[in-house]
């Protein structure tokens, strides 16, 4: 379970003329849930299938933390071992806490901007343990468990929520691209990338993450379409958490989301992105699928956002506390926990521990952001032009003065 740095990669197998196909994968079709025009605190409903039912959801541990068999999926969680689930959850508790951190250094000032995770940490951990080193990553900004997976330190993901970078991290070190903030553009970028992987003939796949709310984007659609003709070997990851921003996922979709993909003519799954070992299974299936020149794939991570959309939002203006109290009940953490215990996977020795490691890793944090130099505050106006500009030269002079201006009789 644990991943390294990116290595060549190896020939591609192609499958000539055998393009995706909707299957038994893609479920049944939605029926339309009109959207009203009423201002709302809480949510009752969820967008449900045609005939009244909720939509297909892949799942192999309950909340309770009960192992439910499938036949479609057991098979790609079949040689995990009780280290292997051991390892799943210190994953999850120790980025969780990470996260934890990061919200309380914006909240001191330390930080201008976080976006959490809380509540995601399966749809994360079990996506991006499925991945293997050459695979290639898209995140948006909020994928800090996946980083994790990928290698990259914790601490290179706040330079710049800091503002000290644009980025702590080689994207190429780690096939982990930078984080993006404008919403939905990464899918164009890793659709592009796997084009060219398929190109190349290599036997490695993409995976792009992205949220309901990006899913409205027209560049999310420009993806889904160049992937599906190109047949490009990218798996498309929708973190649904229900919520983009104040906006509410039945107000973007009158079906549910993983079923779009039938209309560009790949397969679509919902999983449950509270359980990490579904999410696991089926980001190996979809990946494995693109591996063998099979196409691209969407996954829907049904999931929740239990904390703000960033650190500058308030989620109490616009959803009650009866929804998040009910998801509150499926939490990622404690679901895996209550099967490592009920299966003997795990002792209080093993929590303990994995306790002052998470504390350990928290003070960690703390003391690297404090750390972190300040900026060169010029450095904005470096490399936009290869051999300078007079409009830039006069932007950085008007900048000096206004930097001077702050300086006191003594020059400090």
């Amino acid at each position: 379970m644990t991943v390294e740095s990116s290595a060549a990669r190896k020939p591609r197998r192609t499958a000539a003329g055998k393009a995706g196909t909707t299957g038994s994968k893609t479920g049944s079709t939605a029926g339309t849930t009109g959207a009203t025009g009423t201002k709302r605190t809480t949510r009752t409903t969820r967008s449900t299938a045609g005939n009244g039912t909720d939509p297909e959801l892949v799942q192999l541990l309950t909340p309770e933390g009960k192992r439910v068999k499938n036949a479609e999926y057991d098979s790609y969680v079949a040689g995990i071992t009780p280290e292997d689930l051991r390892g799943l959850y210190r994953d999850m508790v120790l980025t969780r806490r990470f996260d934890a951190e990061a919200t309380a250094l914006q909240r001191q000032g330390e930080l201008g901007l976080w976006a959490s995770l809380l509540g995601q940490e399966a749809a994360q951990i079990g996506s991006g343990r499925a991945t293997r080193e050459d695979d290639y990553v898209f995140p948006t900004y909020r994928e800090h468990g996946v980083a994790w997976c990928r290698g990259v330190d914790p601490t290179n993901l706040l330079g710049m929520f800091r503002g000290v970078n644009n980025g702590g991290w080689d994207p190429n070190g780690n096939n982990f691209h930078l984080y993006t903030i404008v919403i939905g553009s990464q899918t164009l970028h890793a659709t592009g990338y796997a084009m060219g992987v398929a190109k190349d003939g290599a036997d490695s796949a993409v995976i792009a993450y992205f949220g309901d709310g990006a899913s409205s984007q027209g560049d999310v659609a420009e993806s889904f379409t160049f992937a599906a003709v190109y047949n490009a070997p990218v798996v498309f990851f929708c973190q649904n958490n229900q919520w983009a921003i104040s906006e509410p996922t039945e107000r973007q979709t009158r079906v549910p989301l993983y079923q779009r993909a039938q209309g560009y003519g790949f397969p679509g799954v919902r999983v449950d992105g509270n359980d990490v070992l579904a999410c696991l299974a089926v980001t190996k299936w979809a990946l494995e699928r693109a591996r063998n020149g099979e196409g691209p794939t969407l996954v829907e991570a049904f999931t929740y956002r239990m904390g703000a959309h960033t650190t500058s939002d308030d989620p109490t203006r616009y959803r009650g506390d009866e929804e998040r109290l009910a998801w509150e009940a499926k939490d990622p953490i404690l679901r895996l926990r209550r099967y490592l215990e009920a299966s003997g996977h795990a002792d209080e020795a093993f929590f303990a521990e994995l306790e002052t490691e998470s504390e350990a890793l928290g003070k960690r944090v703390r003391e690297a952001v404090r750390a972190m130099p300040d900026p060169d505050h010029f450095a904005i106006f470096e490399n936009a032009y290869a051999d300078g500009h007079a409009l830039v030269d006069e932007e950085r002079a008007q900048f000096a003065a206004y930097q001077a201006s702050f300086a006191d009789e003594g020059g400090h």
